[in-house]
């Protein structure tokens, strides 16, 4: 008996040592998860990279960081980095053929290598060493690594940091801001983007929230990099375009934003009269600047031939092209901003409101509007960008052809930070922007064009804005989920818009063609999911629709339900039958699925697509071409997503549609393409723990 009650005082002795023990291990594993999650053990600078190939980069300092980051953004895409580079010089058609010549052309016009070196010395020395770090990053990568450079790219190494300021300026001026005045042709597609912010009146948990989906071509400099950045007092997680050292929309512990193209004018195109070897300037005879440049290029045998060029400059800015006794210049708001790097670190750096607009004050970003949701709930719309002073006029005469002839049409200056449209914490608890001017930013409008310059921003609302609106509008409690489905969203706009109509005019045809086609119409659920039935018959009627059969046209004052009615309904009926017909032609099956036709095609991969494009109002926007089989393939559209909540801890989900790499071989070329057929968005890992738990690859640096 008296053994049987030692026994039992043993056990119980012995479980609570165990206890004890267990609770000590649990102590001891806690701590030491939570000094992986805040510091590199090591002291080390290390890349993690995830099993989707985003690096999260750990340095004991700024300089180590963006080293890192640029030995990154070489692996992932050295060779498109290096084209680019080229590019960057005006020297892409020497190491790469003639097919460059127009690139470099425009890139020496501008003179933008002289711009580069003239901005570096600007800098500040603390960026300038940042800088500097970033390019030896790359030219380290490419050293210790040459194997998985391009053979016909090697030799435009090494990069130098002149390259990352003048690619920089290319994209961002040349590119993006002033491409439909340098070129004559419109780019295939027009860049574009959604951004949505949710105040705490407006959010289920109480907690702001912010969507950031940039919409651009899937390739070349438009490619996003996705990265998450550590070092002293930094830690920013976001996306940088390729080859550019600076995260474009990120978000830290604190706050974040997101981009979208603007409706700026921020680049003219001037009409000079030629005389006299000269143009004439308010009456009188003004000569050009002349500079001499020679090409070399590399012709298919691979001999270098030489070709020289005069490029002349006036005080409108460089001639782009002469006809007869015309001559074309093209002038550009924020060509000579030296300071963009700064401002973007001092973005991801800001822990707060004040210190966020302190950064976006520089005006150091020539466009792009700026939609910021913050830990404290603010929510932000800033039309961001380097906006002209003009003495007269309005926003679509200055975007046509401006006499060159009279010097006050040479603007000199540019509105300062407190001049733009920006719109802070709405009573309507909600910010959008899908490329819409900035008097839609939120509904009901808040900001009124008559208090701005005409030529500050058109007015208008597209159908895809129109649907951020009213997807958001009357849900007075949005939460995280909710945000991932609007985003995910890919009803047509215009369907809920007009298919009453046209199934009420349909239903009365005697063309069986026409009947047929309706009672497909009237079973399709209006969306673009990868098995919906009709969506591609009513996509190719719409594309036939004109302004001139609405009842209702787009009216300012009713901006998320206009244009409204069908008018014309025997034209309406008649497109009908156009699009049977065309649609059989095609595809042989008037309800063949969105998904059969439209297609996610990238490095070999091959998935059914879901959403489409902007001009049928479609939230989840993709663009596509015409691909060899009959089918259409995605070009553009939906790149990133993050969905970012800013409670007591970040949550966010993220994607990059085409992968984190360009490079031949690397397995995360394409590897999200799946995901993007599926709806699907991946956690962003932000500790250091769960990164580790989705371990890829360990580098480290001893620097």
């Amino acid at each position: 008996m008296s053994g049987d009650i030692d026994n039992k005082r043993i056990n119980a002795m012995n479980g609570k040592i165990r206890d004890g023990l267990l609770k000590t291990l649990l102590i001891v594993l806690a701590v030491t998860i939570s000094s992986l999650d805040s510091c590199n053990t090591r002291g080390k600078t290390e890349i993690l990279w995830d099993n989707f190939g985003v690096p999260h980069i750990y340095a004991k300092n700024m300089q180590e960081m963006y080293y890192a980051f640029g030995w990154a953004q070489m692996s992932s895409h050295g060779d498109l980095i290096l084209r680019l580079y080229a590019q960057a010089r005006g020297k892409a058609s020497e190491f790469l053929g003639k097919e460059y010549i127009e690139s470099d052309m425009k890139v020496l016009s501008f003179d933008l290598p002289a711009l580069a070196e003239r901005s570096y010395q600007q800098q500040d020395e603390k960026y300038r060493s940042m800088l500097d770090a970033f390019t030896k990053g790359m030219n380290e990568y490419a050293t210790n690594h040459p194997e998985e450079i391009g053979e016909a790219l090697r030799k435009i190494l090494p990069v130098t940091v002149y390259d990352v300021i003048s690619h920089t300026t290319r994209v961002t001026c040349l590119e993006f801001l002033a491409g439909d005045d340098i070129s004559t042709v419109k780019r295939l597609t027009v860049p574009g983007s959604n951004a949505i912010a949710i105040g705490p009146s407006k959010s289920a948990s109480g907690n702001a929230i912010l969507l950031t989906n940039p919409h651009l071509p899937w390739y070349d400099f438009f490619t996003w990099f996705e990265a998450h950045l550590n070092s002293e007092g930094f830690n920013a997680y976001g996306i940088a375009l390729v080859g550019m050292p600076s995260l474009s929309m990120a978000f830290n512990n604190n706050l974040g934003w997101a981009h979208t193209v603007n409706t700026i004018d921020a680049s003219d195109r001037y009409e000079l009269t030629l005389k006299d070897g000269g143009y004439t300037l308010d009456n009188k005879v003004v000569p050009f600047e002349k500079r001499s440049v020679t090409l070399k290029v590399r012709e298919d045998d691979g001999s270098l031939k030489e070709i020289e060029f005069e490029l002349k400059d006036s005080e409108h800015g460089p001639v782009i092209a002469e006809k007869g006794d015309k001559a074309y210049a093209v002038r550009i708001a924020g060509l000579e901003n030296s300071r963009i790097f700064e401002q973007y670190q001092k973005m991801a750096l800001a822990g707060n409101i004040n210190e966020f607009e302190s950064a976006l004050k520089m005006l150091q970003n020539p466009m792009f509007n700026v939609i910021y949701a913050d830990r404290s709930g603010n929510i932000l719309y800033v039309f961001n960008g380097n906006v002209p002073v003009r003495k007269s006029g309005d926003f679509y005469s200055w975007r046509g052809m401006i006499s060159g002839s009279e010097s006050e049409n040479i603007w000199k200056e540019i509105h300062q930070y407190n001049d733009l449209p920006r719109l802070l914490n709405p009573p309507s608890g909600f910010i959008q922007n899908c490329n819409d001017p900035p008097w839609t930013s939120t509904y009901p409008t808040v900001l009124d064009p008559d208090d701005f310059p005409k030529y500050m921003s058109p007015t208008g609302m597209g159908l895809r804005p129109q649907r951020a609106v009213n997807m958001i509008k009357d849900n007075p409690s949005v939460t995280f989920d909710q945000m991932l489905d609007y985003k995910l969203n890919t009803g047509m706009e215009s369907a809920d818009r007009f298919l009453g109509d046209l199934l009420e005019a349909a239903w009365k045809s005697s063309d069986s063609m026409v009947i047929k086609a309706a009672e497909i119409l009237k079973r399709w659920d209006r969306k673009t999911e990868s098995d919906s039935r009709g969506a591609v018959l009513f996509a190719e009627w719409w594309d036939g629709v004109r302004n001139t059969i609405f009842e209702k046209q787009w009216d300012p004052l009713n901006p998320v339900s206009t244009p409204a009615g069908i008018k014309d309904k025997e034209a309406a009926v008649r497109l009908l039958s156009i699009a049977a017909g065309n649609i059989i032609a095609k595809y042989g099956s008037l309800d063949i699925k969105w998904g059969d036709v439209y297609r996610f095609r990238i490095n070999g991969l091959d998935f059914p697509a879901n959403g489409g494009p902007d001009k049928y109002g479609i939230f989840r926007t993709i663009s596509f071409i015409d691909d060899k089989d009959n089918r259409k393939r995605s070009i553009h559209g939906d790149t990133y997503i993050a969905i970012t909540e800013f409670g007591k801890e970040v949550k966010a989900k993220v994607l990059l549609s085409y992968g984190n790499s360009s490079q031949p071989g690397n397995k995360h070329y394409g590897d999200q393409l799946s995901l993007m057929s599926e709806k699907k968005l991946r956690p962003a890992l932000l500790s250091r723990s769960e990164i580790l738990r989705n371990l890829e690859k360990r580098e480290s640096f001893n620097k």
